[in-house]
């Protein structure tokens, strides 16, 4: 599930456009026949025109064979996950925390990361959030991270209130991507969006909407990653 809801609800500075299930936002680009591609797909398409060309991360690409298996383990609600071909880089943009110091997802500790954007106003996020807090719960430590970036204007105080009213307090810091920058760069098209990084810092999957990522579909795929040769 992705946010979707009244352009008056969301708000105006956000610096990409936040797109529902059923329809994207990008209606210029859907194919020229009688019927219509499913929003899905389009945004799966779209976003896979996008690493064509890429400059790849060099290191822990995923041969044939294990993009195959990886592929073959995605069940459930995790058979929305893109298995990129190469890994993807991540552009160097800063993120912030609540002291304002600044961090880069482009410098990788040697961890599998789980990135999720999302924003205090956005409904699926809400929905989403508890899993991912559960997956730092019991998988967190020095092999693996949830990142949780908060893109857009998110005030600190709504901040504190989203987790309190959704019962977060592994992920209750997080990071701060204020002019949605980073967002963009990553291409993010619609929230929530999260993204896989291998041990080197490339992205290596992503999942576009919500998702139980602290579920045993999910687990069947960490479980493969955390197996692979580092």
């Amino acid at each position: 599930m992705i946010a979707s809801g009244p352009a008056a609800n969301r708000p105006p500075h956000i610096a990409f456009e936040v797109f529902s299930v059923m329809r994207l936002p990008i209606r210029r680009f859907a194919a020229p026949s009688s019927r219509a591609v499913p929003a899905p797909l389009l945004a799966a398409l779209l976003y896979a025109a996008a690493l064509i060309g890429a400059n790849p991360a060099a290191a822990q690409s995923l041969t044939p064979d294990q993009r195959g298996e990886l592929e073959a383990l995605r069940a459930g609600e995790m058979r929305k996950l893109v298995v990129h071909p190469e890994p993807v880089p991540v552009p160097g943009d800063p993120v912030f925390d609540r002291d304002g110091g600044e961090h880069s997802l482009s410098e990788s500790d040697g961890k599998i990361r789980v990135v999720n954007f999302w924003a205090t106003w956005c409904a699926p996020c809400r929905e989403e959030f508890p899993a991912l807090d559960a997956l730092e719960k019991t998988r967190g430590g020095p092999d693996f991270q949830v990142i949780p970036i908060a893109t857009g204007r998110n005030d600190p105080a709504a901040i504190d209130r989203f987790n309190r009213e959704v019962g977060i307090t592994a992920l209750a810091d997080g990071y701060l991507d204020p002019k949605s920058k980073l967002a963009r760069g990553m291409d993010v098209m619609g929230l929530p969006v999260t993204l896989i990084l291998n041990r080197e810092g490339g992205e290596i999957a992503r999942l576009m909407g919500g998702a139980d990522w602290s579920g045993a579909d999910a687990k069947v795929i960490f479980d493969y990653l955390a197996a692979l040769p580092g």
